[in-house]
């Protein structure tokens, strides 16, 4: 519990900023559409006839002439990727940086188990995902309380569960990599989500790569399927969960067995 209190104490300036950022820009762009509403039908009309590109954004299912279809279109983009690159920078920093900073000579002296403590880093990690999405949440439904809007608040909350599990599984694997690695890989890990990111976007335009969407989490925490169908892709999510616990696991099998220096 020590050990999870103080890896969630020093990333808090981290959470804050990333929190705050994106929450604040998502809740502008909100407030934004009001000076774009009256322009939001034609453009609504005009992105959806733009084939491959509406397509890409998910504009052939939700229309932005609404301000729930502009969230799920615009809004969640912000919240996606930047809930993507937090939580890829939280995974890759947590275990290398022990090593990177020269401490992990003494973490390893403290009657700790390196189980304990990977299991206590993975848990501050697992806290730090969860109140980014809370603070970005809570940004979105005062953006729509602002604008006297309502949502249907059970597909808002699928959307989000869908991010949380999302941001999960890239971090994961980012942490993964930090149980590998004696230095953070965090250019490895901001790419890594830019590239599933892009990937996304592509399998919904080319038919040949559709079978890429078990590979990229962004799939199924898309907004715009997750509000015109009212329902989450629940196979991939359940593959997603899975994924975090594998990547977990073989964090755990060879942190326990390497050699650490000091």
């Amino acid at each position: 519990m020590v050990l999870l209190m103080h890896e969630c104490k020093s990333h808090r300036k981290s959470l804050l900023v990333w929190s705050l950022c994106v929450g604040a820009l998502c809740f502008a762009c909100l407030l934004l559409y009001d000076s774009l509403a009256d322009s939001m039908d034609s453009m609504s009309a005009m992105f959806s006839e733009m084939g491959a590109f509406s397509q890409a954004l998910g504009m052939d299912k939700v229309s932005i002439g609404t301000l729930e279809g502009y969230y799920a279109v615009e809004i969640s983009i912000m919240l996606s990727l930047g809930g993507g690159l937090f939580a890829a920078m939280s995974g890759s920093a947590l275990v290398a940086k022990e090593e990177e900073g020269h401490t992990s000579e003494f973490l390893n002296t403290l009657p700790l188990s390196r189980l304990q403590i990977l299991a206590a880093k993975y848990a501050a990690f697992l806290c730090l995902v969860f109140l980014f999405g809370v603070v970005t949440l809570l940004f979105v439904l005062a953006g729509f309380a602002c604008m006297g809007e309502s949502v249907h608040m059970a597909n808002l909350l699928r959307y989000q569960g869908a991010a949380f599990l999302m941001q999960l599984e890239i971090g994961s694997i980012c942490f993964f990599f930090s149980a590998i690695c004696r230095k953070k890989p965090t250019g490895a890990a901001l790419g890594l989500t830019v590239f599933l990111y892009v990937l996304d976007l592509l399998l919904r335009v080319v038919p040949a790569l559709k079978p890429a969407k078990y590979i990229t989490p962004f799939y199924f925490a898309n907004a715009s399927d997750i509000f015109a169908e009212s329902a989450v892709n629940m196979p991939l999510l359940f593959g997603g969960a899975c994924a975090c616990v594998v990547f977990f696991l073989a964090s755990l099998f060879i942190y326990c067995r390497r050699d650490i220096s000091g």
